[in-house]
């Protein structure tokens, strides 16, 4: 009797710290599943009509986990796959996850985390852009998600703040790790937002020390983004305004000569970006537009603007469809191509249809 009594009190006192330990912590597995029909027009190559991955938003397979220490201070990771569902490949390269992999530890101080993160500069332009730096408006078409093309940094440490009264910043830096020089191909990012009420503002930075073996000397390409949005309610107003200087600093997304001209286009290394763009909600309804020009001051003066618009109907909370158009006019043999959230398209015009469901 004594040991029957002693059995269940130790599997009560198990089951106790069990309930405990696991409402203590929790990880969670999410994602997005996003796949259509892309058309393209305007590239040299001709016509492209395909069933792609990933227009609207990348697809993807996360693992989120938080874990409470105690004394307000929590550790937490996250772990995020790309995901091609058009072919069932993994995205980015191939990297197991190569859209975000990063440990952290948060309290009263704020936020620090450590592995391949998103730029401060990057959250700047996907705050900024009614599309979300995604569909065939995405931003990223013309403006810079970063100072080298990339929106995430590998090997990096980042700060994130606690709110002021509605005031964050934000501070990562990411070790170049060459030997023998700790500044070589090192980035640097940094952010600082504000946000009252219906209105709200961000400034990201970004820099990337060029100065490698192949690239000895060479000017840092920066990169700086003010961006504002004010939500009437009916409507929410997009603005921002950037500054790109130095290699690296404006990218092309399509490298590869995509219009065919005679002397390949460069990226810019001197140019300023202006966008201006709206969200409509309407019930189960959403319309985005946005116009973006891009002032490439070099003496090829290759300008560039691009003109989009999206309509999405949510058939839940968790899936909706969409419809996206764009078109992109290039000045003085300028290459700039629509793409999508993971692709950099092949021509000057692009039509999207598709379906995104998130879980």
């Amino acid at each position: 009797m004594k040991k029957t009594f002693l059995a269940l009190a130790l599997l009560g006192v198990i089951g106790t710290f069990a309930g405990s330990a696991s409402a203590q912590s929790s990880v969670t597995i999410y994602g997005i599943v996003d796949t259509g029909i892309a058309i393209e027009n305007g590239g040299s190559a001709g016509s492209v009509s395909k069933l792609t991955s990933g227009i609207g938003s990348g697809s993807r397979l996360g693992f989120k986990g938080t874990e409470d220490l105690g004394g307000g201070l929590s550790a937490f990771f996250l772990l995020e796959s790309g995901i091609n569902v058009d072919t069932g490949s993994s995205g980015q390269g191939g990297l197991m996850f190569g859209r975000q992999a990063y440990l952290g530890i948060k309290g009263d101080f704020g936020t620090l985390t450590a592995g391949r993160q998103y730029t401060p500069e990057y959250l700047t332009l996907a705050f900024a852009d009614p599309f979300g730096t995604g569909f065939a408006g995405d931003a990223a078409n013309i403006m810079p998600n970063s100072g080298t093309g990339a929106s995430r940094m590998d090997n990096t440490l980042k700060y994130v703040t606690p709110s002021f009264d509605g005031l964050t910043g934000e501070l990562a830096y990411g070790f170049g790790e060459t030997a023998g020089d700790t500044s070589a191909s090192r980035q640097l990012g940094a952010a600082i937002a504000y946000t009252s009420g219906p209105f709200a503002v961000r400034l990201g930075y970004h820099n990337r020390n060029n100065d490698t073996a192949t690239l000895k000397n060479t000017e840092d390409g920066k990169t700086t983004l003010l961006a504002a949005t004010y939500d009437f309610g009916v409507a929410k107003a997009h603005l921002a305004y950037g500054v790109n200087k130095g290699l690296n600093s404006s990218p092309l997304r399509n490298t590869a000569n995509p219009f065919g001209s005679l002397v390949a286009p460069t990226a810019s290394t001197d140019s300023t970006d202006f966008l201006v763009g709206v969200t409509v909600p309407f019930g189960s309804n959403k319309i985005l537009a946005s116009y973006i020009r891009k002032d490439d001051k070099t003496v090829k003066n290759q300008d560039a603007s691009q003109l989009a618009v999206a309509y999405l109907y949510s058939l839940s909370k968790r899936t909706d469809l969409y419809a996206a158009y764009a078109k992109i006019d290039n000045k003085n043999g300028a290459g700039y191509t629509v793409g999508s959230a993971i692709e950099a398209g092949s021509g000057d015009k692009a039509l999207h249809l598709g379906i995104r469901h998130s879980f």
